[in-house]
């Protein structure tokens, strides 16, 4: 297939250019022709500004032999060979619970998305009855130069009116009744899953992008997740913390486990303990879970809830108090309650 250059030449780049050496040659011609300099090259400043945007855009399709020759140009052969271009991913929220990821779950989701229509294959219209629209030359995008002074201009870029946009032009007798030349149509699909490879929006000429589904987790009262594993806090008595406890916990697949601290194994205010494999499910590992971490918060007696009696046997059976030696040099304060608001 022999391709068309018109574009390149335009730029006085060869089609195999790289994408820097087009940068350079556009640079170069535009200073050398912008109408501030040259205000009788109005009009070759627009070729050149259309075929860079052409070429940029990959909307040379009409102009060239095939939107492969872009491709070419910045892969050095082999277009889609080295890389397919996608179309965009489709992003869904849904909300789970912590149960649901830890023990698992099916969801379906209704999606409608773009499919190519059957009907045209994709073409908008009969077979051979789709041409490049003379308006834009294929790119689906006009610019126009205005002076609004001397010697001052104004490019203006927009929609071409004579396709839409689409760079193509269908008479109305040959669109296609399905899709009224758009090539796509929606439907309506059911997914069961949570990976959906290849399942967003078709659009001719590119690979389906991928639909993303993205877990919005509901807040939990007891667990939080924290990768692999799950966190927890759970409040003691002062009594528990040295004398032991046993604390029932139910667990994510609704069984009860005890976590037991014997008698003399202190647990102090803010220590940070973990059981072992009792945390999430580990990724491609389901019958390994991490750690079930607790921190420990110690609930001690309110104020005036313990007699004088009670406060001297306690003294005796906890560690003695270091007494201090006051002195004349010596100012005692008082403790009072502070609000950090």
């Amino acid at each position: 297939m022999v391709k068309e250059t018109t574009y390149y030449d335009v730029l006085g780049v060869k089609p195999n250019a790289t994408q820097e050496q087009l940068k350079k040659a556009y640079r170069k011609l535009a200073l050398k022709y912008h109408p501030d300099k040259n205000p009788n090259e109005g009009e070759k400043f627009k070729q050149i500004s259309q075929a860079h945007e052409a070429i940029k855009e990959g909307g040379a399709g009409c102009g060239f032999g095939s939107s492969m020759d872009i491709f070419d140009m910045f892969f050095g052969g082999g277009g889609r060979m080295q890389r397919e271009r996608r179309g965009k991913n489709v992003v869904h929220q849904l909300s789970v619970t912590l149960e649901d990821l830890y023990n698992g779950a099916t969801r379906k989701l209704a999606l409608q998305k773009n499919v190519i229509c059957d009907k045209c294959e994709g073409r908008g219209g009969k077979k051979g009855a789709v041409e490049c629209c003379p308006n834009c030359r294929g790119t689906g995008m006009q610019i126009r130069i205005h002076q609004i002074g001397p010697g001052i201009v104004q490019q203006i870029q927009s929609v071409c009116m004579e396709c839409q946009g689409h760079g193509e032009r269908i008479s109305p007798k040959d669109r296609c009744k399905s899709c009224n030349r758009r090539k796509i149509v929606r439907e309506k699909k059911i997914l069961e899953k949570i990976t959906f490879h290849g399942e967003g929006d078709q659009e001719p000429g590119l690979e389906p992008g991928d639909i993303i589904i993205v877990l919005d987790q509901k807040d939990r009262a007891v667990f939080t997740q924290r990768g692999e594993d799950l966190f927890m806090c759970m409040d003691i008595q002062l009594v528990e913390a040295p004398c032991g406890f046993q604390k029932p916990i139910s667990t994510l697949d609704n069984r009860t486990i005890v976590i037991t601290s014997h008698p003399g194994q202190i647990v102090k205010h803010g220590d940070i303990k973990r059981v072992l494999n009792e945390g999430m499910p580990i990724y491609r590992r389901p019958y390994e879970k991490g750690c079930l971490i607790i921190k420990f918060e110690v609930n001690f007696p309110e104020n005036g809830s313990l007699s004088p009696d009670k406060l001297s046997l306690l003294e005796k059976l906890l560690p003695e108090r270091k007494e201090v030696e006051e002195t004349d040099e010596m100012d005692q304060v008082e403790l009072v309650d502070f609000d950090p608001n």
